[in-house]
């Protein structure tokens, strides 16, 4: 590597003594390859002369001739060059040029003997010269480390994480779009608070140094984005970063993106509806169809999704029965998951355990799961139809969470118990966020909320295995060294 850095130093220096900025201001475009490809006919019979910029993948010298491929934000394209056309100078300059290397070509369209969309160049620039190799040509860049920490080289080298990318957008942009339409308000809320809430996790703790006040990185948006709701905005959501001090693992990162939506006078069956419509919506955008394939499970995401409530979920997976076993059935149950010690557990982590265990994995088809205990959900209502549960529901999709939503809670009094009540579980050190009660007291209407987990809906559509592989940027563990370069560039 060393070596080729100083090579490709060295051509870069006698560039730059030959008059030539290898690093020039700006070039312009008339053309990329994905358009020149799409109107092709017309280019080449009119002999249109066009522009492309591009990062150079291939370069194949045949004697006075030489055939390559440029690589722009649309994809590839050939390249020819001619001695007789781009003239002897710049036909040698070629010499300086390396793959990775940025350029500019002008010339026309044209198709070679095997039928390849080409352009012919009567003209080419340096853009900028690369001094580090591209990744080894048949087997690109593959390291899953290196991937996601050199996500500049995994985006020019692998076209299909490129395209992962590309769809991430255009899932974020159907989803303004989608809500925009229905009459939504997009909103922004602090992502520093004086107090966390709106979900149960760790978070990040930070300092204030101008107010000498300690702060918390949000885990969510819900308890402002319901404040919204008390002030008059009855449907607003927040496409945010939402941060967690927790593990990582396959679905989970520390920074993630999560759609918050709330409407006021819904309840959670309006939530289902919504999340139905827009998961169809955003799929037949980007697959043309409801039909997906993740992982090698061919799946559906048509509306109306399977429904199956907890206790229907326990019975059939756990084969406990939240009618008839008491405490001490539910803690017997627990002891076959693990070694943990389950004695002094509250009923309602206990069966989130056993949901956690036996119910998600099974859940592969797209399900919602219903009806909750209360115990586990501090900021819903409580069912209608059986107080032990609350109004609140989960989707799945092939054993993983792509969100949660509620019938939210507006009574102030029932709400302050609940945090009093999770204040128990979670210590002392969880603070009850009191004007958020405040707001309460002056009266919200009510409501549905629905929070969508972005980054796990893109894994879903785009047929990628870790929430890493939809991060352009995830986090990693520091590293411990990065190679160095000579001094002189």
């Amino acid at each position: 590597m060393k070596a080729i850095y100083e090579q490709r130093l060295a051509k870069l220096k006698e560039i730059a003594s030959g008059g030539v900025n290898p690093f020039p201001y700006r070039f312009d475009v008339s053309h990329q390859a994905g358009a020149i490809k799409d109107n092709f006919e017309a280019l080449s019979s009119e002999e249109t002369s066009l522009t492309i910029a591009g990062r150079l993948m291939s370069l194949r010298p045949h004697g006075k001739t030489a055939f390559g491929h440029i690589r722009d934000g649309t994809g590839d394209i050939q390249v020819y060059f001619r001695l007789d056309t781009v003239g002897e100078e710049r036909f040698k300059f070629l010499d300086l040029v390396d793959l990775g290397d940025i350029v500019g070509v002008t010339g026309t369209v044209f198709k070679t003997r095997t039928e390849e969309i080409t352009v012919k160049v009567s003209a080419y620039e340096l853009l900028t010269k690369s001094l580090r190799p591209l990744p080894e040509k048949w087997h690109g860049l593959r390291d899953k480390e290196t991937r996601y920490r050199q996500r500049y080289v995994d985006l020019f080298a692998n076209l299909e994480v490129r395209d992962v990318f590309l769809k991430r957008s255009a899932i974020i942009s159907h989803m303004r779009r989608f809500l925009d339409g229905k009459g939504f308000v997009e909103v922004e809320t602090p992502v520093l608070q004086p107090l966390y809430g709106g979900g149960a996790a760790e978070p990040f703790v930070t300092h204030h140094s101008a107010l000498d006040m300690k702060l918390y990185l949000r885990i969510a948006d819900e308890l402002y984005l319901k404040r919204l709701l008390v002030g008059g905005l009855e449907k607003v959501y927040e496409i945010s970063k939402d941060f967690r001090n927790e593990g990582i693992d396959r679905t989970h990162s520390p920074e993630f993106t999560q759609l918050e939506l709330y409407q006021a006078y819904a309840d959670y069956t309006d939530m289902m509806d919504i999340f139905e419509e827009i998961v169809e919506s955003i799929a037949v955008k980007i697959h043309g169809s409801t039909r997906i394939t993740y992982q090698d499970t061919e799946l559906d995401l048509k509306r109306p999704w399977k429904r199956l409530s907890v206790a229907e979920g326990l019975k059939i997976n756990a084969g406990v029965d939240l009618d008839e076993d008491g405490d001490d059935g539910l803690r017997r149950a627990c002891e076959r998951i693990g070694d943990a010690d389950w004695e002094g557990a509250s009923r309602g982590a206990m069966i989130e355990a056993l949901i956690d265990h036996f119910v998600e994995p099974n859940l592969i088809e797209p399900t919602f799961l219903y009806d909750y205990p209360v115990e586990i959900s501090p900021l819903a209502k409580v069912s209608r139809k059986d107080e032990r549960f609350a109004e609140r529901f989960e989707p799945f999709v092939c054993g993983f969470e792509l969100g949660n939503a509620f019938s939210e809670q507006n009574n102030p009094i029932r709400q302050r118990e609940s945090f009093e009540r999770q204040r128990e579980v979670e210590g002392e050190g969880k603070e009850i966020d009191l004007d958020f009660l405040r707001a309460l007291e002056y009266g919200m209407p009510p409501a549905g909320g629905l929070g969508i987990g972005v980054d796990r809906l893109v894994m879903l559509l785009t047929n990628s295995h870790s929430i890493r592989d939809v991060l352009l940027f995830p986090q990693m563990r520091h590293e411990a060294e990065i190679d160095e370069e000579p001094d002189g560039i």
